[in-house]
């Protein structure tokens, strides 16, 4: 037995099978099913469903572009390789090779140059134009001592400052007036705010006059 009832748009039929009698014909005995069928209504929600995820699409389509653009204008796209950090380059100045006042300089070397090669100059004002002259005082005792040694003069010819505190000095070792040595090498120097006479260059000259042993303090 079907009974037919409508709720809310929605149509149920509702069977019943009946108990049969034994060996009567017909199903055997079952228990009441329901079964529900979708209405026209389920149809139209099914239809808006799918118009209205047609329009979503549309939408997104037609926002897609004005997206994009608002995207690169505010922070450029993802896409974009940012710009590689530079390091700002400073110009070095070179190094210094001479003092501020490279003429003075040459004025008091050659000065104080004369100063120690003169043999009338005395020994302890020799020490003050001479690298180390206290520590030196022996080596410089032994150079003044020598005949040659106490009679000999210099005339600088050339001076090139190689540092703010050092400068190669060429010059000509006289002795009694006649050119002894000339075009001699030595090495000038800055110690206490005065340009003078390396050590190493009065242990060369002392190694010249010697036999070439070795000489203490050189």
């Amino acid at each position: 037995m079907c009974l037919s009832m409508s709720a809310n748009g929605l149509h149920y039929a509702s069977c019943k099978l009946t108990l049969k009698a034994p060996g009567a014909h017909g199903p055997d005995r079952h228990p009441a099913v329901s079964q529900m069928v979708l209405g026209s209504d389920l149809r139209r929600h099914e239809t808006r469903r799918r118009r209205g995820t047609a329009l979503a699409a549309a939408l997104l389509l037609s926002l897609g572009p004005a997206l994009a653009a608002c995207s690169d204008d505010e922070g450029g796209g993802a896409s974009e390789t940012p710009p590689t950090p530079t390091v700002e380059q400073t110009q070095q100045s070179p190094a210094a090779t001479a003092p501020a006042d490279a003429g003075a300089a040459e004025t008091e070397i050659k000065q104080n140059w004369q100063k120690f090669f003169d043999p009338k100059t005395s020994l302890e004002d020799k020490q003050t134009v001479l690298e180390n002259g206290a520590q030196m005082a022996p080596v410089l005792q032994a150079f003044s001592g020598d005949e040659r040694g106490g009679q000999v003069e210099a005339q600088v010819s050339k001076i090139e400052f190689t540092s703010p505190t050092e400068a190669d000095v060429t010059y000509d070792l006289t002795l009694k007036g006649a050119t002894a040595l000339p075009n001699a090498s030595g090495t000038a120097v800055e110690q206490d705010g005065t340009w003078k006479v390396s050590a190493k260059t009065l242990c060369a000259l002392v190694q010249l006059s010697g036999n070439g042993s070795p000489i203490p303090g050189c």
